[in-house]
């Protein structure tokens, strides 16, 4: 695509500010619902800062060459409820969050040292665009549901709707048809007149005591947390450590290997795939520069710091990939302005509690388009691909049914993703079918 800011382009430092706001709305949703699912006092202040840092740490190691905001893993949501399980107490629980995030930061450390001495071109035999490109796609679309399910979540599904039509239109018509600057800031507006039809709706129905139409709780600015809760404040001062039914902390740490390093392998995929798919979009390999050694250590040690603010492991960001393909902004300044945003937003408890109240149904109609890019984005990484060779055709029919049809497998603690088990079933078949067809092409060869 035609980008407007290339990775190294430096806009006027007022535009980067609001390119920064943009991002930082496009991950904020994901970023802050992590610790809202897992709970136990963790704090969504926390996780942003922790996400700031992150991104800080990931920015140094590849030299601002990728542009990408890394945020809470989703994939590690059974590894973090892992942490709490079996009655230990809180401290044990947060300091098993930052033991697991340094334990799967550290499996990326490994795997980014061994591939920078043996370098990367077995990933792309290993993971042409045949495989590449329908596993990019199932990523965007696997998100369908919850873009959908959120477009529809509120008090009244149809007002729901409304609000999150009305965000999308605006991202759209302000992308497509608008002008110089909002052009590069549709998700602000798109959010902005979606916030606001919700706020009239909601106003109406306060005063006509209607509660179908109350479609944001203003209730949140009474509980407002000015100062983030670290987990490291909570592990190392907080309450006294006990390991509940493990006995001991050799016993817990073992549950909590057991959570966290297998997930560290599956995620290492979506990682891959997610640079593969901004590589497409700045027209730039970043697996070759800054290198799939620098990116890994990057997302490692930006998990390591993270989680010990936020006690989330960090990874990659869809959300933040789509957000420079609809923009055509890919510079790397925005992001790391990106997450210093993030870093004091934490510490203003209004702006953090403000950006809680935006309904979810207006997040799912700015995810519509973002995860729809993901997905058109690696659909467009199959268009130099024959597709009437039915060995391609079986390769990329796997990844697509098993991606999108959900299959999953649960090996006891670990929980390998459908995006995880299509790419590895894609890999095997495409190796599979290629070697029989290496042979069949050798022996008509020498036939010749």
């Amino acid at each position: 695509m035609q980008l407007i800011y290339n990775v190294n382009d430096k806009p006027k430092f007022t535009r980067v500010l609001v390119f920064a706001l943009q991002q930082l709305l496009a991950i904020l949703a994901a970023t802050i619902a992590v610790p809202a699912i897992i709970g136990n006092g963790m704090s969504q202040s926390a996780a942003l800062f922790g996400a700031g840092i992150g991104t800080f740490v990931y920015q140094f190691f590849t030299k601002r060459r990728s542009p990408v905001f890394l945020g809470s893993s989703f994939a590690f949501l059974g590894s973090m409820a892992a942490a709490f399980a079996g009655g230990v107490s809180a401290a044990a629980g947060h300091l098993g969050l930052i033991i697991g995030a340094l334990l799967a930061g550290l499996v990326y450390v490994v795997i980014a040292i061994v591939i920078k001495y043996v370098g990367v071109e077995w990933i792309s035999r290993l993971m042409p665009a045949v495989v590449i490109g329908p596993t990019v796609a199932i990523i965007g679309l696997s998100l369908a549901g919850n873009a959908i399910g959120d477009l529809q979540r509120g008090p009244n599904t149809y007002l729901a709707m409304l609000c999150g039509l009305v965000t999308l239109f605006t991202v759209m018509i302000a992308s497509v048809f608008g002008k110089k600057m909002m052009k590069m800031i549709p998700f602000i507006i798109g959010i902005l007149a979606g916030y606001l039809t919700a706020t009239v709706l909601t106003v109406i129905g306060l005063i006509a005591d209607v509660p179908a139409m109350q479609i944001i709780d203003f209730s949140a600015f009474k509980h407002m947390q000015w100062i983030p809760d670290f987990t490291f404040v909570k592990a190392f001062f907080g309450e006294k450590l006990t390991f509940g039914e493990y006995g001991n902390f050799w016993g817990y740490l073992g549950s909590v290997v057991v959570a966290y390093v297998p997930v560290a392998l599956v995620v290492l995929a979506e990682h891959i795939a997610d640079h593969k798919n901004l590589s497409t979009i700045i027209d730039h390999d970043l697996l070759e520069d800054p290198g799939l050694s620098k990116t890994l250590l990057g997302d490692g040690v930006g998990s390591i710091a993270g989680a010990l603010f936020g006690g989330c492991p960090n990874t990659t960001y869809g959300e933040s990939v789509g957000c420079v393909a609809i923009s055509g902004n890919a510079s790397a300044i925005t992001i790391t302005v990106t997450a210093a945003m993030a870093i004091l937003a934490s510490f203003f408890a209004p702006f953090v509690t403000f950006l809680s109240t935006i309904p979810a149904c207006v997040m799912g109609g700015v995810c519509i388009s973002l995860y729809g890019f993901i997905a058109v984005s690696g659909l467009k990484m199959l268009q130099p691909v024959d597709l009437g060779d039915n060995r391609n055709l079986f390769v990329v029919s796997i990844i697509l049914i098993c991606g999108i049809g959900g299959l999953v497998l649960n090996i006891g603690a670990v929980k390998i993703t459908n995006i995880a088990c299509a790419l590895i079933l894609g890999i095997i078949a495409n190796t599979v079918l290629n070697l029989k067809g290496k042979k069949t092409d050798e022996k008509k060869d020498s036939e010749e």
